[in-house]
């Protein structure tokens, strides 16, 4: 439950997709002060992902949003040759939500946070974790676990709130459709700087916008690809025929 007194200020761990960026602009939108947080693990995607999350807290702009503040987790020396850190082999639209999961990831993110908090005096830290999320480190029982252990390592507490845990990606949606959401990113696999539109993440991506009803403002490199061969098609016939 999120804390009654408008005043009090939230830490909101941010990825830059569309989940993290509308948790912040929600409660930006309530009249709250939010601190965000951004943890670089130095995967593939994480350039573009950081990018966005600088350029939409850009847009949503205001003394009650304070400076993004990134830390550093890096994951090498645990994952060796994954996927997520040399885009090989990376999960694509027709592969099962499991193929995506990240081991540790939820518990690597929460500690700099929850202990920068601590350190702060921030009492409340919020995850735009969903229901549908099938891990087991999105449960109930796993932010209680981590609550605990927080307590007992930082000598305080700092709640851990899931404020979308009972909504699925489409009302996720919904809820923040006035948002600039063109601006989040939420790719595994970039092309360009662009989603690539063919990895699952993409594919989870096209599919809430579409349950949702609300047009898709993602530019794909599948489909700027053909666009711009399209293009240039049209652009040899003109030549062709102006020969």
């Amino acid at each position: 439950m999120l804390p009654a007194n408008l005043d009090t200020t939230i830490g909101v761990l941010l990825s830059g997709g569309l989940d993290s960026a509308i948790l912040v602009g929600h409660l930006l939108g309530q009249g709250r002060q939010v601190q965000p947080f951004y943890v670089r693990s130095h995967l593939v995607w994480e350039p573009c992902e950081l990018a966005a999350t600088r350029h939409f807290l850009a847009a949503l702009a205001t003394p009650r949003l304070a400076p993004l503040a990134v830390f550093d987790m890096p994951v090498g020396d645990v994952y060796g040759d994954h996927w997520s850190l040399t885009g090989h082999g990376v999960p694509d639209a027709a592969s099962l939500d499991t193929a995506v999961y990240l081991p540790g990831r939820n518990a690597l993110l929460l500690l700099k946070p929850a202990l920068w908090c601590r350190l702060h005096g921030i009492e409340h830290l919020a995850l735009a974790v969903l229901g549908s999320n099938p891990f087991g480190d999105a449960t109930p029982q796993f932010f209680a676990a981590m609550e605990s252990v927080l307590a007992q390592a930082t000598g305080g507490n700092v709640r851990l709130l899931r404020p979308f845990a009972e909504l699925e990606k489409q009302q996720v949606l919904a809820l923040g459709r006035t948002l600039p959401l063109a601006l989040t990113f939420s790719c595994i696999a970039p092309a360009g700087g662009l989603h690539c539109g063919q990895c699952n993440k993409c594919a989870e991506r096209i599919a809430a916008f579409h349950a949702a009803g609300i047009p898709d403002p993602t530019v794909y490199a599948k489909e700027e690809g053909a666009r711009m061969k399209d293009d240039g098609d049209v652009a040899v016939g003109v030549a062709l025929r102006n020969h």
